[in-house]
């Protein structure tokens, strides 16, 4: 007989000599014994030839020496190692799928079925094992495979419970002959299994569910009392050990509540728990979570509905605090000791597997809520990942994906030799130097050095990611959990720069007794006391702490929990310096950031102190956040208002921070009010058309006039727009068919809610209509046509004057043409300049008196303010833009410069009215972001005046109002020159 062998590779003799000689004469003595006994009578003379080849026995030699689990498997097992040996391991392997498969079982009994699943188990590790040493697979192939065996190991076995209970008359199953279809019965797999990572003795850790609104049950008992027998016929074949061993070892803990719950329970209770108690493992735990066996289809639907309790979008840092505890603990025992290598735990010990998982967790617990490319179960794949969105660097996802394989295969080897379900490195040097050689190594010596590397590596890099917890020392006493005021404490704050002490030692003593549910519970507390000395640190550091301090107790008081903030600061001491700034110099944004705290999120994304994208790409991520998380148009309303608030809030952080200077605002919010508006349209256009249909033939476009079409807006400066429409049919296309009047106002007024309506993101923004044709009294729509005519007959000179600062925002179709024919046309007629210098005259007395501008910080009316500057600009493009047009600019700056380098203005009053707008444009964006509407230097803190000082570019506070005093007359004498005098010569 001659063996033609196609599990050989040609290398298969560098495998290490073996040491243990006498394992192989026993296993080679026991495998000869059991071939002569067998029914097949080839089967002895078959052994003997595997025996006698060299090539071959020196495979059968290495397994011999190293694995007693192989050699019995090799052993016992006569006619599968013939058909590996013959056929190869792909072969092999297949016929066990084929014995697993459901419709090549038959009806099986329990007794033999639980005899199936064990001898397939134990040829299947026999198989994968040899492909696995002679190196045929990749560690993830091998994890692969066995993750693929357990997964038709359950399904089988769950099918062949649900036949049965359907013959008891148990279920009524809807599609007999794919038992598990439409059951409602879901099997999820966690952990390992999960993400397809088993090892050969891992536990398999799953989750019984079943949802009740989909399972036929016909039973005489409750549908929860048969799930939880079913759940238990099922461990039983799976884990009681008989002649034939055992499947798997099984866990179930990882269930809602295992202490009180039972083995199986169902969607809705499993719903309710993880919305209203899930802890943050759970949901650390929930990301391999994958349906194996049973209603694949539910499984998937069940996934789906806890995607906001695994993946939220505010990243939660509460459960990475726990492991930042844990591990500076951990680091602290093992201080600078070196790692012993005999009885290393390679999955729980220092730099071991459990560490590589952690790493690639807490980053996904971070930042998978926003980036959906880092919800990957696999360990390796997530570290790719993470290195593509730049979390961390390619060199250390490459050294930590090595370092895991190496520990993989290391683990692999380990749990060959017994089947145990072990992670450590042998103690007795002897069975090390043995282990050693398994792994393929020669000897202990080269084995030992490569893994110490390994495992520093993952050191390194752990220890990196957890170097920025923040120092725990305080400046000294700080005891706030008495009901009284501790002397030293008082003593300390005092220390520190706070002034009324006893009320701030209050203030604290409240978050500490739990007043607060920010504070209430015990996590919370632990987290606060850790983090008391660097919050007062750094409240000190700001020009008030007292004020700052209170900001943030009003900050604290309205979120609905406290741990993750303070687990949020504790890994990012930076954020808590810029709550500071914000609590202690920007009332109006701390009052934004009190409404919606999720907008911290933003500053720890890795650009959010870089510029906004460009228009191009702000749009392509608004489309792409709609298309991926919008179900309807509601989602789209809120989806919008998250984005923009975002942006608004990184926005008005640049400039708090000097990264952004408020005069350079104008481009970026634009930009964002632009993309907001198209975005938006097209969203009301689609919701309209359902209804109401289109004008096949319509068009419309919205403008934006004041400061928008200037490009020069302020954080929470109100939106100047126009709408014009272009139709010629009568009636649209829709079922509920509307006149094109209508049609084209009802969609405007549409619109302007879903601009404007508060929804649970909040508002969005301001709009003012009012210069529209007839102004409040006209159609909220203008068509093309009459607004054409009001133009050309009706226009008010202020109204023309308006039309100077006119930018088309979109318009749909060939409408932009159109558009700006009229605008071009309008702003290029010869002037009545008569006309032209009173109306102009007689609309600034009529803003003084609606708008006085006596305030001295009112920058946009007072004299010499901005609307003083911008008539100068308008009239003087209006007077002369007929015979020049290449003055015409939307934005007061550039028209100033224009008409000075046209000489129809002279250089110096256009630089003071230049520089005057710079200095306006900066203090306006500093107290719309701070301050809002209504700025009271009375009341305003020291922290906002010194950002004013400084970002105006003066030496103090006095200095800059002597400045602006000085600004004001400049410019508001210009006008004089300008419009004012002549005017009054009329």
């Amino acid at each position: 007989m001659i063996v033609n062998s196609k599990i050989l590779v040609p290398d298969i003799d560098q495998l290490p000599t073996p040491e243990n000689s006498r394992a192989v004469e026993l296993g080679i003595e026991k495998w000869l014994k059991v071939a002569k006994i067998d029914p097949d009578a080839s089967m002895f003379e078959f052994v003997k030839v595997c025996i006698a080849d060299s090539t071959l026995n020196r495979l059968l030699a290495f397994l011999f020496s190293n694995s007693p689990f192989l050699t019995h498997s090799i052993t016992e097992n006569p006619q599968f190692t013939r058909l590996l040996i013959e056929k190869g391991t792909k072969a092999a392997l297949e016929k066990i799928y084929n014995d697993l498969a459901w419709d090549n079982s038959g009806n099986l009994s329990e007794k033999k079925l639980m005899r199936l699943l064990r001898q397939s188990k134990r040829q299947f590790s026999l198989g994968l094992a040899v492909a696995d040493v002679l190196e045929n697979l990749s560690v993830a192939e091998v994890t692969n495979s066995l993750s693929n065996f357990a997964e038709n190991v359950l399904r089988l076995t769950f099918n062949a419970l649900l036949i049965s209970a359907d013959k008891r008359g148990e279920i009524n199953l809807p599609f007999p002959k794919s038992p598990e279809k439409e059951t409602g019965l879901i099997v999820l797999a966690m952990g390992k299994l999960g993400a397809k990572e088993l090892n050969y003795s891992s536990d398999i850790d799953l989750i019984i569910l079943f949802d009740q609104e989909k399972t036929n049950y016909t039973g005489k008992k409750t549908i929860q009392e048969f799930f939880v027998n079913l759940a238990k016929n099922f461990i039983k074949i799976i884990e009681e050990r008989t002649i034939d061993g055992y499947v798997f070892r099984t866990d179930l803990r990882l269930r809602p509540d295992p202490r009180s719950t039972p083995l199986a329970i169902s969607t809705f209770a499993a719903e309710t728990y993880y919305e209203t108690t899930g802890q943050n493992w759970e949901r650390a735990a929930m990301i391999k979570a994958r349906p194996v066996a049973g209603d694949l289809k539910a499984g998937e639907k069940f996934l789906e509905t806890l995607r906001p309790f695994i993946w939220r979008r505010s990243l939660d840092f509460e459960a990475i605090e726990d492991i930042h505890s844990i591990k500076r603990q951990v680091n602290k025992n093992h201080g600078d000791k070196k790692i012993s290598i005999p009885g290393h735990n390679i999955k729980l010990g220092r730099g071991g597997i459990r560490e590589i998982e952690f790493f690639a967790q807490t980053q996904q617990l971070i930042w998978g809520g926003r980036d959906l490319t880092l919800r990957t179960p696999r360990t390796c794949e997530t570290l790719n990942k993470l290195a593509e969105a730049g979390h961390i660097t390619k060199q250390c996802a490459i050294e930590l994906e090595n370092a895991y394989l190496f520990l993989r295969r290391t683990e692999h080897r380990l749990q060959m030799i017994h089947d145990e379900q072990t992670h450590v490195i042998p103690t007795d040097s002897g069975q090390l130097n043995t282990f050693s050689i398994f792994l393929g190594y020669q000897n202990s010596e080269k084995f030992s050095k490569d893994l110490v590397e390994q495992l520093n590596c993952v050191e390194r890099h752990s220890s990196i990611l957890f170097e920025n917890s923040p120092d725990l020392g305080g400046p000294g006493s700080l005891v706030f959990t008495v009901e009284d005021d501790h002397p030293d404490t008082l003593s300390s704050l005092n220390f520190l720069g706070f002034r009324e002490t006893d009320k701030i030692s209050s203030i604290i003593r409240t978050w500490h007794l739990g007043r607060f549910r920010a504070t209430r519970s015990e996590r919370a507390k632990q987290l606060l006391t850790k983090l008391m000395p660097v919050i007062l640190n750094t409240f000190s550091k700001t020009d008030n702490p007292d004020l700052t301090l209170i900001g943030f107790n009003e900050f604290l008081k309205s979120l609905p929990s406290g741990v993750q903030l303070f687990s949020l600061f504790n890994t990012n001491p930076g954020l808590l310096e810029l709550i500071a700034q914000i609590m202690g110099t920007a009332p109006k944004l701390a009052e934004t950031l009190q409404r919606y705290p999720i907008l911290l999120d933003a500053v720890l994304t890795d650009d959010f102190f870089q510029p906004l994208p460009p228009p191009v790409c702000l749009s392509k991520e608004f489309e792409r956040e709609i298309d991926q998380k919008s179900q309807d148009y509601q989602d789209t309303l809120d989806i919008v208002r998250r984005l923009v608030n975002d942006r608004l809030f990184k926005i008005g952080v640049q400039i708090l921070k000097k990264d952004l200077k408020p005069e350079a605002a104008g481009e970026p919010l634009s930009d964002l009010c632009d993309t907001t508006l198209k975005t938006l349209f097209t969203a009301v256009k689609e919701e309209f058309s359902i209804h109401h249909g289109h004008f096949l033939d319509g068009n419309f476009a919205v403008v934006a006039l004041g400061k928008l079409g200037g490009r020069e807006i302020t954080i929470n400066s109100d939106l100047d727009l126009l709408f014009i429409y272009q139709a010629n049919a009568s009636h649209s296309s829709g079922q509920r068919s509307l006149p094109k009047i209508s049609y084209f106002n009802r969609l405007s007024q549409r619109y302007i809610s879903a601009l404007t309506v508060s929804t649970v993101e909040g508002p969005l923004f301001d709009l003012d209509l009012r210069l529209r044709p007839s102004g409040e009294a006209g159609p909220i729509a203008s068509s093309f046509t009459s607004l054409s005519k009001y133009l050309h007959h009706d226009a008010w000179v202020w109204e023309k004057m308006a039309l100077t600062r006119a930018r088309i925002v979109f318009a749909e179709g060939s409408f932009l043409g159109d558009l700006e024919n009229l605008f071009s046309s309008q702003l290029r007629c010869p002037p009545d300049k008569r006309a032209l210098l009173k109306g102009a005259a007689e609309m600034r007395c009529k803003l003084l008196q609606s708008h006085p501008g006596h305030q001295f910080w009112n920058i946009k009316h007072m004299r010499g303010g901005f609307v003083d500057i911008e008539f100068i600009a308008q009239y003087l493009q209006l007077l002369h833009a007929y015979e020049n047009p290449a003055i015409l600019s939307t934005n007061t700056a550039d028209a100033l410069k224009l008409l000075s380098v046209n000489g129809l203005i002279e250089n110096d009053k256009a630089k003071i009215l230049i520089d005057a707008l710079i200095l306006w444009h900066k203090i306006q964006g500093v107290l719309r972001l701070c301050a809002g509407k209504q700025f009271i230097e009375d009341l305003s803190t020291e922290g906002l005046q010194n950002l004013l000082t400084i970002t105006s570019g003066m030496d103090s506070f006095a200095t800059l109002k002597s400045a602006v005093h000085e600004t004001a007359c400049n410019s508001y004498s210009i006008f004089q020159d300008i419009i004012e005098i002549p005017a009054k010569k009329l």
